[in-house]
């Protein structure tokens, strides 16, 4: 009984630390940016299929491939935000207006990514072998490779909440997110912050990606799943909020572990149910205001 327990806390502590930091990047695009990025999962595919890639055809190890998914997305999410979203926010004449007009275009934005990613890499699964050892945590085992990544989700999660809390950077990003106006009387390059955040949302999707190929097959079509958990979550730890997003992930994966363990098909039906109740009992979610 113990084992079994430990089993099903273990996974799903594996499980949120990957929700979490997909959580967090799409948190961060519609918290300050203002962006509900629909797209926010085919970072995701490309970070996987990149690392797949690298791996497959040059034998770089996921983990140094993570030296390159980020920075590529960020570069790529800045240079979208700058182009697309920027131009949006200039010809919308008021927040709500711009959050609809942003929401269709990363719709687009979507269909454009995947489409690019099934010409490159087609329809079919990619997966590869590595770390893919037992280990044994208190008679419940589980694969190396597993451990590494909720190492890595949790290490990543932190640091960059780290970034946002000590660094210069960081508060600037935290003040247009409370007040935009103000925060560019004070000095705050509003339209900068609002692309860096964006690209700092795609790249935390890819690393998110990357550590998912580790452990799970990789598709052209597997972005859509992942933003719809990103959303659940970000509404359970309360929209904007990166705490939240951090938390919630964790509570989202001990829960798809617990309903896994008695019929893994109910997993993503719960998660649905789970975004039905907050709407209607807590919309503010668990760390909002």
């Amino acid at each position: 009984m113990i084992v079994t327990i430990l089993d099903i806390v273990i996974a799903g502590l594996l499980l949120g630390g990957l929700y979490a930091l997909i959580a967090m990047g799409l948190s961060l695009q519609y918290g300050v940016a203002r962006v509900l990025n629909i797209s926010h999962g085919e970072f995701i595919m490309l970070g996987g299929l990149t690392t797949w890639t690298l791996y497959t055809a040059f034998g770089l190890n996921p983990l140094v491939a993570l030296a390159v998914c980020g920075p590529a997305a960020f570069i790529l999410g800045f240079i979208i935000h700058r182009t697309l979203f920027k131009r949006l926010l200039a010809s919308s004449t008021s927040s709500s207006i711009f959050e609809s007009n942003s929401m269709l275009a990363s719709f687009g934005l979507m269909f454009i990514i995947q489409n690019i990613a099934l010409i490159i890499w087609g329809p079919e699964m990619r997966g590869y072998s590595y770390l893919a050892v037992p280990v044994n945590l208190g008679g419940a085992l589980f694969g190396a490779n597993r451990l590494v990544t909720l190492g890595f989700a949790v290490a990543i999660g932190l640091a960059f909440y780290i970034f946002l809390a000590r660094t210069r950077m960081g508060k600037a990003i935290r003040a247009a997110a409370q007040d935009p106006a103000t925060a560019g009387l004070m000095g705050v390059n509003i339209n900068q912050v609002l692309a860096l955040c964006f690209g700092f949302g795609a790249a935390l999707a890819a690393m998110a990606g990357m550590l998912i190929s580790m452990c799970y097959p990789v598709h052209g079509v597997m972005g859509m799943e992942y933003t719809i958990i990103a959303i659940i979550v970000v509404v359970l730890g309360g929209l904007g909020s990166i705490p939240g997003s951090f938390i919630g992930g964790f509570i989202l994966g001990l829960v798809g572990s617990i309903v896994t363990y008695f019929d893994p098909g109910l997993a993503l039906v719960t998660y649905y149910v789970i975004f039905i109740l907050l709407l209607l009992v807590r919309p503010t979610g668990i760390m909002g205001n």
